[in-house]
């Protein structure tokens, strides 16, 4: 034996490195690849995000504007709307309750009307009333008082053709409001635009729990509205105030002006705001409220109940 032959024996009989199994070749084989699918992906996202960067670079910024119905939090809602809801008590206790404006009718013999636990408020109107404009304005000042309007549908004016004519309102279709006592379940069965047939296109299908309401105070039986149920304990069909002091003004204008006691607008508004007040304030049992131990609520409860 060759002196290279004898040095070489050690290294030919033990391998400097043990063999590789089949399992083993097949681990690897399985990792790399893993390592190609990881890394192919990883290259094909740093290109999408170079190619979302220029995007985002060429691009203008698109500006994003809800429609009127989808807008949220009492902070966006439109300016007229956030003064109705703010009528200070000191107003609405001068204004009281004036001879023009009518009480809700007390109901006897009827089951209480609940949804979700808690005492439900129904109105049906329709956006071409003009009964309704000053109803929904009397709404808006009474229901603030007990929660919180925080969507609210699109500006709309009464019917052209009808008497008191154009009145500025809004719509309730689409609307949301939350509230610890209360909800309030509103539908507008008509828009306020006009068909070929002489009539408006509908709006609102009516829910079962509005529906059995409507039915059931509907004394006209011909659809009177405005109409509101106050939990089944107190109703309203038809305007509860003359619309007539709404004539001729704007949004801001009706507004500005409910702040103001001896106008003809706050004493209807917020009249009826005070005549509903007092009604709500039975309907829910609310007494920690101040708005409901004030004088003005005491007269409106004492009428509602005679």
């Amino acid at each position: 034996m060759s002196e290279l032959q004898r040095m070489a024996r050690p290294l030919l009989e033990r391998p400097p490195v043990a063999p590789t199994s089949i399992d083993d070749l097949e681990r690897r084989g399985r990792r790399r690849r893993r390592v190609r699918v990881v890394t192919a992906g990883a290259v094909t996202l740093v290109a999408a995000l170079a190619v979302t960067l220029v995007v985002l670079v060429v691009a203008p910024v698109p500006t994003i504007q809800s429609p009127p119905a989808a807008r949220s939090g009492r902070v966006r809602l439109a300016a007229f709307i956030q003064t109705g809801v703010s009528v200070p008590d000191s107003v609405l206790e001068t204004v009281g309750l004036p001879a023009g404006v009518q009480l809700p009718t007390p109901v006897a013999g009827q089951p209480a009307l609940n949804d979700l636990g808690k005492p439900a408020v129904v109105y049906v109107g329709a956006e071409f009333c003009p009964y309704c404009a000053v109803e929904r304005w009397g709404l808006l000042v009474a229901l603030s008082r007990f929660g919180t309007f925080s969507t609210l549908g699109q500006v709309v004016s009464s019917s052209s053709n009808d008497v008191y004519a154009d009145l500025k309102s809004w719509s309730f279709s689409g609307s949301s409001y939350t509230s610890p006592y209360l909800t309030f379940d509103p539908a507008e069965i008509e828009s306020s635009t006009p068909t070929s047939g002489g009539g408006y296109e509908p709006l609102d299908a009516l829910a079962p729990l509005q529906k059995q309401a409507f039915d059931t105070y509907d004394r006209t039986g011909q659809g009177g509205i405005p109409f509101v149920d106050l939990a089944n304990r107190f109703s309203v069909l038809g305007a509860s105030a003359s619309p007539a002091p709404l004539e001729g003004l704007s949004l801001d204008q009706v507004a500005t002006l409910l702040d103001q006691p001896s106008s003809p607008v706050a004493q209807a508004v917020d009249g009826t705001a005070n005549a509903l007040i007092g009604a709500l304030c039975q309907v829910t049992g609310v007494s920690s409220s101040p708005v409901c131990s004030s004088p003005v609520a005491g007269r409106s409860q004492a009428g509602a109940k005679s």
